[in-house]
């Protein structure tokens, strides 16, 4: 098990099994480097953990827990997590501020428990029977354990291929879970049962509507700073990413003199290296980029490896591809995921504002006149541009107007999973697409509608695809990722500013990019937002045409039986012929057929 997931501890090994139950761990040493193997124990060696992750208060929790007594062996954050559960039982995770998965063996009390961290930076997979608890950072750590039964899971592949991740708890196989973020497991290993409790969510507070916007600029470049200088504790080298927009750039200017690293493809549509220069050369940083060709085709099957639990989004390929970059030079990178979540970045958010300005037309000439003609234009080469825009927007419009912005995430809503999935495969499909956007509205609570839907976002796109891509790709490579704006303390802050000093009059992100005007050119910060991404559209009449034909080929889909072999056949014609940008669904179904072969069939 251990040995599946030597890339993400290339350093050490640490295995030690006692009482029925064995802890295993893979080490990339960041902190302490000669004294903090794991597991580590507490004074009589009665409380043993392994951690993945950082634990970034550690050394003002370390103090705390010094002056109420407790002895100290090594100078590993990890070591702290002992000594606050033996201080704080079950209320320990609350005291830690940080990335983390955590196993924690208490043979005295005779439980174990699991903790993953509060917005789920860093994964936890497990697996009970009622006779193993089987747990992991990969999924493939847990089927190296020939303990599981590996069965497909229909219904969480219907929302895979909605979502292009799989939500909440779930994955792609039965039986085997996702610890969710903010949430514990606990054993009782005298009488073996199962129970999962919560012990964070983010505070269901009402908005402070008395600070002005400047105000609030004031404490959000505030905060931002002391969670990057929180998180750059480090005894290794340690970098940044920067694309040279608002959230990257921000991460950095908090840094000090930094090492960053950016990547960009020839298609100069999808090429971003002239932002990210401009930005390193503005702030003096030490800065390191590559314009990338890459062999896609074999590089698909080397990064799918690393997909045991699979997502369908395309900017893998630039995550791996500067986590690469960057490993040459440093071990930790830091990392903007997370602004556009709790800012509002994305425009998703604008495009439910103008969907609500929409609906003010006549319903006759949107059904019969305008929706019709955006539907019949071909999509554009371009990334985006104002005719695929339309056409992404339309393509919302079909979606329940009840789950607001992420009608624009939804890439298979139920009548196409209809026409994709074959009739016994649909009987399987329980849960509706969109459940669980749904559930998250549900709790998102009395919030302002912008918060509520960052909320959605923050529990679901983020969690299950954002984060799953960076920490997948970057460990691929032996490369910690860290994420400052992630920081407990910040999101809990941003939670509480108002929607208008997010997203106001068409404009996103409105509060962050007047902090980040303090520091970068104001167009480094007021360009229009591109995203990480990749000419997926175009490689799929190209480079990854073969695999393509090779992964959807008619004879194997009507074999398996799940989907309509004249369905995908359509949806690849009609892709080829410039009729219909279908790379969403296409290559999802690729990513599936792989992962399937690999991780189901073996």
């Amino acid at each position: 098990m251990c040995n599946t997931i030597k890339h993400r501890g290339p350093d050490d090994e640490g295995i030690d099994i006692r009482d029925n139950v064995g802890l295993g761990m893979r080490r990339l040493a960041i902190i302490d480097l000669k004294g903090g193997s794991q597991p580590i124990f507490n004074e009589d060696r009665s409380v043993r953990v392994i951690c993945n992750g950082e634990i970034y208060n550690f050394r003002a929790l370390r103090d705390s827990l010094e002056k109420k007594g407790h002895r100290f062996k090594t100078n590993s954050d990890t070591e702290v997590i002992v000594h606050a559960y033996e201080e704080y039982l079950d209320d320990f995770p609350r005291y830690l501020n940080g990335m983390f998965a955590i196993a924690l063996h208490d043979s005295k009390r005779k439980r174990l428990i699991l903790v993953r961290d509060h917005i789920g930076i860093k994964p936890l997979f497990y697996y009970y029977d009622n006779r193993y608890l089987i747990w992991g950072s990969e999924i493939k750590a847990l089927a190296a354990s020939r303990l599981i039964n590996k069965e497909l899971n229909t219904d969480a592949l219907g929302e895979f291929f909605s979502w292009e991740y799989i939500p909440g708890k779930r994955t792609l196989l039965k039986n085997v879970y996702k610890l969710e973020p903010g949430t514990m497991l606990n054993i009782d290993l005298t009488n073996p049962s199962c129970s999962i409790s919560t012990y964070w969510d983010v505070p269901d507070c009402s908005e402070n509507q008395f600070k002005t916007l400047d105000e609030w600029v004031e404490e959000v470049d505030y905060k931002v700073k002391e969670s990057v200088q929180r998180q750059l504790v480090s005894d290794v080298p340690l970098g940044a990413f920067l694309s040279g927009g608002v959230d990257s750039s921000l991460v950095t200017t908090s840094m000090g003199r930094a090492r960053t690293f950016s990547i960009g493809f020839d298609d100069p549509s999808y090429n971003e290296l002239h932002w990210a220069r401009k930005a390193a050369d503005f702030l003096g940083l030490d800065h390191e980029d590559e314009i990338i060709k890459p062999d896609v085709s074999g590089l698909f099957d080397k990064l799918i490896y690393f997909m045991d639990d699979p997502i369908g989004d395309f900017s893998i390929f630039p995550t791996y591809l500067v986590s690469r970059l960057a490993r040459r030079s440093v071990t930790v990178a830091l990392s903007g995921d997370g602004g556009d979540e709790l800012f509002g970045g994305y425009e998703t958010y604008l495009a439910d504002e103008k969907a609500r300005q929409y609906q003010y037309l006549p319903g006759f000439l949107r059904k019969n006149a305008i929706e019709p003609f955006i539907n019949s234009l071909k999509p554009r080469q371009a990334k985006k541009g104002l005719v695929n825009k339309a056409k992404r927007f339309v393509e919302g419009l079909e979606h329940p107007v009840e789950i607001s912005h992420a009608r624009w995430r939804l890439f298979a809503g139920d009548s196409i999973r209809k026409q994709l999935f074959t009739i016994d495969a649909l009987k399987q499909l329980n849960t509706p697409a969109t459940a669980h956007i749904s559930e998250l509205f549900r709790k998102a609570g009395a919030r302002q509608p912008l918060n509520r839907s960052l909320y959605v976002d923050l529990k679901s796109y983020l969690c299950d695809n954002c984060l799953v891509k960076t920490d997948r790709m970057s460990m691929a490579v032996s490369l910690e990722a860290r994420v400052p704006f992630l920081d407990r303390e910040l999101v809990e802050l941003a939670f509480q500013i108002p929607d208008r000093f997010k997203v106001n009059s068409g404009k996103t992100k409105v509060l962050l990019k007047k902090v980040a005007a303090r520091y970068i050119p104001s167009d480094c910060v007021y360009r229009p937002k591109e995203g990480f991404s990749i000419p997926i559209k175009q490689w799929l009449s190209s480079q990854l045409l073969p695999l393509m034909e090779e992964l959807l080929d008619s004879r194997k889909i009507r074999q398996e039986g799940l989907f309509q072999p004249a369905a995908i056949e359509k949806l690849k014609r009609e892709h080829l012929s410039g009729y219909a940008n279908h790379s969403h669904i296409l290559w999802s179904l690729m990513v599936f057929q792989s992962w399937r072969v690999r991780w189901l069939e073996g």
